[in-house]
């Protein structure tokens, strides 16, 4: 399914080939890789055309020592141990310094603090800004895509309202284990917006040799897929933990993807989406690699971890575990089912154990395998 384009793409896509100036807000692994991308692509275009390098990439984060040493060193040893950043590519703390004339500003930041850092972005942001978002949750309060937060709160903030910034605001969505990209291993992504010409601008200020950006118009079903896939990594890693085999996993990895489908299609989104990078890509990634938080949070709940000692091991944000008492509740007001996250629910409040997690997924009364509920 198509979605209709906006009635026009912001200004600032219509006058230029692509953005002068590229904000990347966050610091860690993703956010980190990502700006490394993005000073990559730059390059890459400005050889391909036989022009000077125009575009200015600038890094982010809040920690001023950390981002110190990383503009000293070009190395983010915290997040991407052992990767050369690009030495064109700006680092700073100052967050005024690096938004101000930005055309794009890149949200990297947890899903969780994504509202907070919002407010103080948008004293420094043109009106006529792209926001690429990064962050792959639902908000816990609300229940709202980080899309809707962006809109909402940037509309709030600027005066511009929300309609202003929903047509401004795309996602990236897609199998992103944020080292192996670092790493200049071939990745495909999905960058989604309202209008395409929005998507295209985005996804060519980051395509390289090595990172390979789709385009679509289907944001809800991009973030959706982004989300479910957090909480379906938890089910598997659980079920690792659990020396469960192969079968059982992929069981979990198919039957989390119908789950998934029958979210995003209950919220508008496309099946054809949930088919691609963005569902399907995603959902196999995280649920398969061991440098997935989210997998990794599962194992070590699957192991007979505690909630808090698997969060004091964990050194980032595994934020299906945050997410998922959203995605259930989000699931129920539609009345869409969900077993197997109401499962990890569950267990993530401790009112199940962890060898509950195939008994409720597989003693359930026996229906077709399609998406429908």
């Amino acid at each position: 399914m198509t979605r209709p384009d906006s009635p026009g793409a912001p200004a600032v896509v219509r006058r230029t080939r692509g953005p002068r100036k590229v904000a990347v807000l966050g610091a860690g692994s993703w956010g980190t890789t990502f700006a490394k991308t993005l000073a990559d692509s730059a390059r890459s275009g400005a050889h391909a055309r036989s022009e000077p390098l125009e575009r200015t990439v600038v890094l982010w984060g809040r920690d001023a020592t950390a981002m110190g040493h990383t503009a000293r060193t070009h190395v983010n040893d915290r997040y991407v141990p052992g990767i050369r950043l690009p030495g064109r590519l700006e680092i700073t703390a100052d967050l005024a310094a690096a938004v101000d004339g930005a055309d794009l500003v890149v949200l990297a930041v947890p899903a969780q603090s994504l509202r907070s850092q919002l407010t103080a972005v948008a004293g420094h942001l043109g009106r006529d800004a792209v926001v690429l978002s990064l962050a792959k949750g639902l908000e816990r309060d609300t229940g709202l895509r980080m899309s809707e937060v962006v809109a909402e709160e940037l509309g709030r903030d600027t005066g511009l309202g929300t309609d202003h910034w929903q047509e401004r605001t795309c996602v990236l969505s897609g199998p992103n284990l944020a080292m192996e990209i670092a790493e200049e291993q071939p990745t495909a992504s999905v960058v989604a917006a309202p209008a395409t010409e929005l998507a295209s601008w985005v996804a060519h200020a980051c395509r390289t040799r090595y990172f390979r950006p789709y385009t679509n118009t289907d944001v809800v079903g991009t973030e959706i897929g982004g989300v479910v896939k957090n909480v379906i990594a938890l089910g598997v890693g659980i079920a690792d933990g659990r020396h469960l085999g192969e079968n059982s996993k992929a069981s979990i990895i198919t039957r989390g993807l119908a789950e998934t489908t029958r979210l995003a299609l209950a919220l508008g989104g496309s099946l054809e989406t949930l088919s691609g990078l963005a569902g399907l890509g995603d959902l196999v990634a995280t649920c398969s690699s061991p440098l997935s938080r989210n997998r990794t949070a599962g194992r070590l709940l699957g192991l007979g971890m505690t909630l808090p000692e698997v969060q004091e091991e964990m050194t980032q944000t595994a934020e299906g575990i945050k997410s998922a008492p959203a995605v259930l509740a989000l699931a129920r007001r539609h009345g869409v089912d969900m077993p197997i996250a109401e499962a990890v629910v569950a267990i993530l409040r401790e009112e199940i154990t962890v060898d509950d997690l195939a008994p409720l997924m597989l003693g359930r009364e026996i229906k077709s395998e399609g998406t429908a509920p």
